[in-house]
């Protein structure tokens, strides 16, 4: 069953023209320009019910705009949007009651006022049963380890901490839906694996489909199964991970420990890209040889003491579709 379905979708902003100088302010009382920019082009794609999808791309790419049409701040232009059978923009306080959303850097929290209070605040404008609205928050203060702190200010809270409340607070009226727009940015490495942890959870035992917009691939990796690229506005790629990295080619990350400084390598399949003394690793692209065939070549020839072999993390694979399509792009 799909709970987000997108066809043909197209946002463009029309901006105002200034004409500059004095000549040009009064020939704007008189004289209306305006530019078109297309922030999404004609993008098509469904989501079903437990999925949990990245939405990646640059900046500029149109990430946030789609988010915003899905959740109904903004009309597309044209094409067909349904979010739980309905149009966002026209059923905002219908679809509100199902879906939840986190901006990393807007807070729908009550700056001067206890967690607690934003959370009794939550349960009056969602109108939570008194039963479902403890049941919730007793279950994400314990997996958002919130107790410490439910007490105190919002403004008093670490940006950890914050985001730690956003999330559970957008999920306490059990929503089917959670948008996330870069809800890891600006966090430590601790912080960030604790959400990461969090919203596998959710999307496992709750069945909450999730769409996540972020800059940090780590967040793709552990939490999405399925990620929808986007460049200038066009999708570009809708599939796994594991997928992309065999459309872009196999590589993998050769790391090899010598006993004895071994020089330059040569190896067309290899190419050095760390070199830490007896520690060296390379990038290895799949061509007319497997990678256990290069590494046998080395060993047979310089002193190995041991070798592993990794695939590339997301970030390399990332930027070589982002290369390919500057690529195509430029011819």
């Amino acid at each position: 069953m799909s709970v987000i379905h997108v066809s043909g979708i197209t946002k463009v902003y029309r901006q105002y023209k200034r004409f500059p100088g004095l000549l040009g302010s009064l020939r704007s009382l008189v004289t209306r320009k305006y530019v078109e920019e297309v922030a999404v082009r004609n993008i098509s794609f469904s989501i079903k019910e437990g999925e949990a999808v990245g939405y990646l791309g640059p900046n500029g790419a149109g990430k946030s705009t789609m988010i915003k049409m899905m959740t109904g701040i903004l009309v597309p232009t044209s094409g067909e949007l349904k979010v739980l059978g309905s149009t966002p923009h026209k059923a905002r306080r219908q679809n509100s009651q199902h879906i939840g959303v986190v901006f990393g850097q807007r807070s729908q929290l009550w700056w001067d006022l206890p967690v607690q209070d934003s959370f009794d605040l939550h349960k009056h404008i969602y109108k939570l049963s008194e039963s479902t609205y403890k049941a919730n928050v007793n279950y994400y203060t314990e997996l958002l380890s919130l107790s410490s702190f439910i007490e105190k200010p919002v403004r008093q809270l670490s940006l950890g901490q914050r985001m730690r409340v956003e999330i559970a607070m957008a999920l306490l009226h059990e929503p089917k839906i959670l948008f996330l727009d870069e809800p890891t940015i600006g966090l430590d490495v601790v912080a960030k694996e604790q959400i990461r942890q969090f919203l596998k959870t959710i999307n496992r035992e709750k069945k909450v489909s999730i769409i996540l917009t972020t800059h940090d691939m780590k967040d793709i990796e552990e939490i999405c199964h399925r990620m929808i690229v986007v460049s200038k506005g066009n999708m570009v790629y809708d599939g796994s991970v594991e997928n992309l990295r065999k459309k872009l080619g196999d590589q993998r990350k050769v790391i090899i420990y010598f006993r004895e400084e071994p020089g330059s390598i040569e190896l067309p399949e290899l190419k050095l890209i760390e070199d830490e003394g007896l520690r060296k690793a390379y990038l290895f692209e799949q061509k007319d040889r497997t990678v256990f065939d290069c590494v046998s070549q080395i060993a047979a020839k310089y002193s190995v003491e041991d070798a592993s072999i990794e695939s590339v993390d997301i970030d390399s694979v990332i930027r070589k579709l982002y290369k390919k399509l500057e690529e195509e792009q430029a011819n």
